[in-house]
């Protein structure tokens, strides 16, 4: 396998040249980043690397997209650090950084035409900054373009943004691959963001109650699912139980009672357990302003109900100071069976 020779690329041209140069036999697959790269990044980078193997290409972008800040958002502070980006990315594997400026990306000004996201755009991250996806679609599809990939992959942190994007590609035919790539988290448990390096000593405290929020759903969920397993061994109807106990099965008795009381409310019981570690918060110092927490199904954001099978996403987001933060974890329901 051969590992084609690393190149910074800062225009259109620039991208062709270096492709052109490294006569890519392989496929091709792209990280699209914002700058400021961390081991999430790198991780995304490695990954790509593994897809697509050591003949393949991978490319990164590095462009702050105008379209995606609404007013008042941190456009003009959000961290720009491409030297270090550099480093990191040739260390974590990719052959070229695509790093445009805006007038490179959008010549003439902001683009007249646009991709809207449609009512996925709408909710949650969609209506706390209005236009948002939009923003984030638009230069996708142009980055998609330019960089004419056969896969792209993206954070799972990013969890609704990676919805929309796969839907995109999926309603627009864009004919190319697209993986989320699971969620990187310090040490304390923190998601790993370019925005994290905003938060002092002690808002970063603060905002570990967004993962623990979520780890405390994902344990609520898991006992949850615990009782569905038993649910499959025991009976569930107050009749049977009644009839066990009054045999001396007390145990299978008590787990039929659990089994029919806790199961139907699975998802309301993780909503209950996360809010409870984030109301904890708001009298932290500084605060958390919660803005959303949310259990939805992943293929449109929409809540799920609590007979709701299949997977889900437990998304949080929340300002601590200055900073917005988000966070989200995967969950399924009903992995014994929609029987129980």
């Amino acid at each position: 396998m051969t590992r084609h020779p690393f190149a910074l690329a800062s225009t259109v041209d620039d991208l062709s040249a270096a492709r052109d140069h490294s006569a890519v036999p392989g496929r091709t697959a792209v990280v699209m980043t914002m700058g400021a790269l961390h081991e999430g990044h790198a991780t995304l980078i490695r990954e790509a690397r593994e897809h697509v193997g050591g003949d393949g290409f991978v490319i990164v972008t590095v462009f702050v997209n105008p379209l995606q800040f609404g007013k008042g958002e941190d456009l003009d502070r959000y961290p720009r650090t491409l030297d270090a980006d550099l480093k990191i990315a040739e260390q974590a594997g990719a052959d070229v950084v695509f790093a445009p400026a805006a007038d490179e990306v959008y010549p003439g000004g902001e683009p007249q035409v646009r991709i809207t996201a449609g009512p996925m755009g709408t909710v949650l991250e969609g209506a706390s900054r209005p236009g948002h996806f939009d923003g984030v679609l638009t230069v996708v599809a142009k980055l998609l373009h330019l960089t004419r990939p056969d896969v792209a992959l993206f954070g799972q942190k990013d969890a609704q943004q990676l919805a929309v994007i796969r839907r995109m590609a999926r309603d627009l035919n864009f004919g190319v691959e697209i993986i989320g790539v699971p969620t990187v988290r310090e040490a304390d448990g923190l998601a790993l963001s370019s925005r994290n390096r905003y938060l002092s000593a002690d808002e970063r405290r603060t905002a570990l109650t967004l993962s623990r929020a979520l780890f405390a759903g994902r344990d609520r969920h898991a006992a949850q699912e615990a009782l569905r397993a038993r649910a499959l061994e025991v009976p569930s109807t107050r009749a049977r139980a009644e009839a066990l106990s009054a045999i001396g099965e007390s145990r299978a008795a008590a787990d039929a009672h659990a089994v029919a009381k806790a199961v139907p409310n699975a998802a309301a019981a993780v909503r209950a357990a996360a809010r409870t570690a984030l109301d904890e918060a708001v009298h932290y110092d500084p605060p958390l302003e919660l803005d959303y927490l949310a259990l939805v199904d992943p293929s449109d954001f929409t809540d799920i109900d609590d007979d709701f099978t299949g997977e889900a996403v437990l998304a949080v987001a929340a300002r601590v100071g200055t900073t917005r933060l988000i966070d989200n974890i995967p969950l399924t329901f009903g992995i014994f069976g929609a029987a129980s």
